[in-house]
């Protein structure tokens, strides 16, 4: 639901990796941002009306994507595709952050818009810092991206591990993504995503940013 620079932007890439594509939007003119290729079903209506999703073809559908620019219209259409429709793979985008915290823990993944922002902004003015990345419907945990002083370059996983009190989630090495092993070391230019209660994110970066104290044998 939504056919904004999100939604095309969305949209054009799921089809391009193969899926059927629907899209909603209130206002038929939206469309024209779609490119000539895009071949994708467009309905004019709104994304929360069940005529307009059945239309979309909602009963068929894998996952929704709630994407408009209005907070109340993406949690409204997403709580009616689950709960009327049964699709069990929705998001919705939400400009309010506190607002969605709250739905996050009532179920309904959201995306913060302001709040991934401003984390992406901080992590480029201030590099010693964490970047949440990932916080469970509960809250009560997370994955946070990590700076690691590169006095840690060379040292096992397991030894930042112990002196963080943290589960390293997985690293990105050169790019891609890799599960940790029990031999793996910290090499140059790793970005590490630490697993922890969101409480002490702000202490397990402190101790990676630092240079690792050796260890009592």
């Amino acid at each position: 639901m939504g056919a904004g620079r999100v939604g095309v932007t969305l949209a054009e890439t799921l089809e391009k990796q193969g899926h059927s594509v629907a899209v909603i939007d209130s206002n038929p003119e939206a469309f024209r941002r779609f490119g000539p290729d895009f071949s994708g079903r467009r309905v004019t209506g709104l994304g929360f009306d069940r005529d307009a999703l059945t239309q979309a073809g909602i009963e068929e559908a894998y996952a929704f994507a709630a994407v408009s620019n209005g907070d109340n219209s993406n949690i409204l259409a997403a709580r009616v595709v689950r709960e009327t429709f049964g699709v069990d793979n929705v998001v919705a985008r939400i400009y309010d952050a506190g607002r969605a915290a709250i739905y996050s823990r009532l179920g309904i993944p959201t995306v913060a818009t302001v709040r991934w922002t401003a984390d992406q902004m901080m992590r480029r003015l201030l590099p010693a810092r964490e970047l949440t990345e990932f916080t469970d419907a509960s809250g009560r945990v997370t994955v946070q991206e990590m700076t690691v002083h590169r006095a840690w370059i060379g040292r096992p996983l397991a030894q930042l591990e112990r002196a963080a009190g943290a589960r390293v989630a997985f690293l990105t090495r050169w790019g891609a993504g890799e599960l940790v092993r029990p031999d793996h070391v910290v090499q140059e230019n790793d970005v590490v995503h630490v697993l922890c209660e969101p409480e002490r994110a702000n202490t397990v970066q402190r101790v990676l940013a630092t240079p690792p104290v050796k260890e009592e044998s």
